[in-house]
């Protein structure tokens, strides 16, 4: 396979660092299931990959089940009943997790709380500590 899978503007991978298998679907299909390999296996090696450092290493460490101690991405697709559209959308799977990972998430700023919040959240503790009072055993009348 020639070309590029184009995961956003700046980033592609080469369909040649992707290895794709045609599989035997599993699951209820009648007699075609049986005799047709349409489901995809779909294995991309991320060490190995033109990806930049920093989006390889994000991609090894963000927890995926996906991907094995060696680093490899495994994805499965079977949705569909031919084989062209498993690809398909084993491709679009594996681009848009590369796609999540390459986001950066803005670090949180620590803040405190107002001061009116703090007091709300006060009162409303000494109003639910009175209604428990309450309901205690009475003593001698």
């Amino acid at each position: 396979m020639a070309g590029v899978l184009q995961v956003s503007a700046a980033v592609g991978i080469p369909f040649a660092e992707i290895e794709t298998v045609g599989v035997r679907a599993q699951g209820a299909g009648g007699q075609n299931v049986n005799k047709v390999s349409s489901a995809v296996h779909l294995r991309f090696d991320i060490g190995a990959s033109s990806l930049s450092d920093t989006i390889k290493r994000r991609l090894l460490v963000c927890g995926d089940g996906r991907i094995t101690a060696d680093g490899v991405l495994v994805l499965k697709s079977q949705e569909h009943r031919s084989r062209e559209r498993n690809l398909a959308e084993a491709f679009e799977r594996l681009a848009s997790l590369v796609r999540s990972v390459m986001i950066v998430r803005r670090p949180r700023r620590a803040t405190r709380p107002t001061r009116g919040s703090v007091e709300r959240r006060l009162e409303g503790k000494r109003q639910r500590s009175e209604v428990k009072k309450g309901r205690g055993r009475r003593g001698g009348d």
